[in-house]
């Protein structure tokens, strides 16, 4: 074990749960209207309790088991058996690495949360987010993180595919997970009012920009050199983006937007997010660049023309983000072309089957869309029975 490189994962581990708690609960929260935002708030809350539990339970064991198929991990780790302080994984223990990838489970169906909240059960959104997490995140994690078929050895031969900190792994599947929802839940009834809180939107968003220091630093898996330039140009992505969509934004309709700005934050984060272990504070720069007009387009094409109530964009914005730099490796060449683009392929049609099947198990277990009342009064007092604001006081 080297002190060093356990006390960053301990500190990125943190960094990861910021992003969530409070990060993204305040970003999604402050987009919905106010009679929504505790809906919110509580599917964010409810999702990180969940599924810590089922990552202790199968999750881990499946995304980083002992299994030698090559497809899952098997249950050789289920419930943490077998694994001590004293274990170890490269130079950390083992059930700090359990801890530091237990932020990334949660997070990344919580990003989905984004395509359906003000008109979904919450009893629907714990058990999907939780079936979908152990059959499409956790063995997706395996096929490229845990050795598995798309790692480096695999169908791929000796350079596998290229995912530093999770844009296929979490971005692509989260975000065409997202798409297939939205469209399965169809729209919501009023799709016209703004953000509700635009400051807390931004708050949000500046507390994900911090907290994806752990998320793409946090991944080196060690205190080193790489971290700090992992670091270094998740930055220079992020702040790139923000301009080159606030600036977008203004050519195209005058004004630069606070929201936009913001989501342009996250759109460089997310688009440097698989590279941010190859690339240079220059090629930062480029991802970053492209990154927030890319993104912008998209969501005005899924909103727009498609007309697809993707609520708060989360593909456009994680899911093309995260397929963007995921072909970027290649095209600064940092990767190679068919290791790339099979990844993209595979990942993306075994997350389109298995979302599927997952939203009608779970719809015919527990339902999906609120009642046409639940909808109009809000979320916030029909399923949770408390408002966020006090209009009368």
């Amino acid at each position: 074990m080297v002190a060093a490189d356990t006390a960053w994962i301990i500190v990125a581990t943190a960094l990861v749960l910021f992003m969530t708690l409070p990060g993204l609960a305040l970003f999604y929260g402050g987009l919905v209207r106010a009679r929504n935002v505790l809906s919110v708030f509580m599917h964010c809350y409810a999702i990180a309790c969940v599924m810590s539990v089922a990552w202790l339970a199968l999750g881990y064991s499946i995304a980083f088991g002992g299994g030698q198929t090559g497809l899952w991990g098997g249950f050789d780790k289920a419930f943490l058996v077998g694994i001590t302080a004293d274990t170890l994984v490269g130079t950390l223990p083992e059930i700090l690495f359990f801890a530091f990838q237990m932020t990334f489970a949660i997070i990344t169906p919580a990003l989905i949360v984004g395509a359906y909240v003000e008109r979904t059960n919450f009893s629907f959104v714990l058990v999907f987010s939780t079936l979908w997490m152990l059959l499409c995140y956790a063995p997706v994690v395996h096929w490229i993180w845990g050795g598995g078929f798309l790692a480096d050895g695999g169908i791929f031969g000796e350079q596998g595919v290229r995912d530093f900190a999770g844009g296929i792994v979490v971005h692509e599947t989260a975000g065409i997970a997202a798409l297939i929802i939205a469209v399965m839940v169809g729209p919501r009834r009023d799709r016209g009012k703004p953000p509700h809180n635009p400051g807390f939107v931004m708050v949000g968003a500046a507390m994900l920009w911090v907290g994806w220091f752990g998320f793409n630093g946090g991944s080196q898996l060690a205190a080193d050199g790489g971290a700090a330039m992992a670091l270094t140009v998740t930055h220079i992505s992020a702040a790139t983006a923000s301009l080159s969509w606030a600036l977008w934004e203004r050519i195209k309709y005058g004004k630069a937007s606070l929201v936009g700005i913001v989501t342009g934050t996250i759109a460089g984060l997310a688009s440097i997010t698989p590279a941010s272990g190859f690339v240079g504070p220059l090629e930062a720069l480029v991802i970053g660049a492209v990154a927030g007009v890319l993104c912008q387009e998209a969501v005005n094409l899924v909103r727009n023309r498609f007309k697809i109530d993707d609520t708060l964009d989360v593909f456009a914005v994680h899911g093309l983000g995260g397929i963007f730099g995921t072909l970027m490796i290649a095209l600064l060449g940092h990767g190679n072309w068919a290791a790339q683009l099979g990844g993209l392929a595979i990942v993306g049609g075994f997350t389109f089957v298995v979302t599927v099947a997952v939203v009608w198990i779970t719809r015919a277990m527990v339902g999906m869309r609120v009642d046409a009342e639940a909808e109009v009064t809000g979320l916030d007092i029909s399923l949770h029975g408390e408002r966020a604001y006090d209009l009368t006081s």
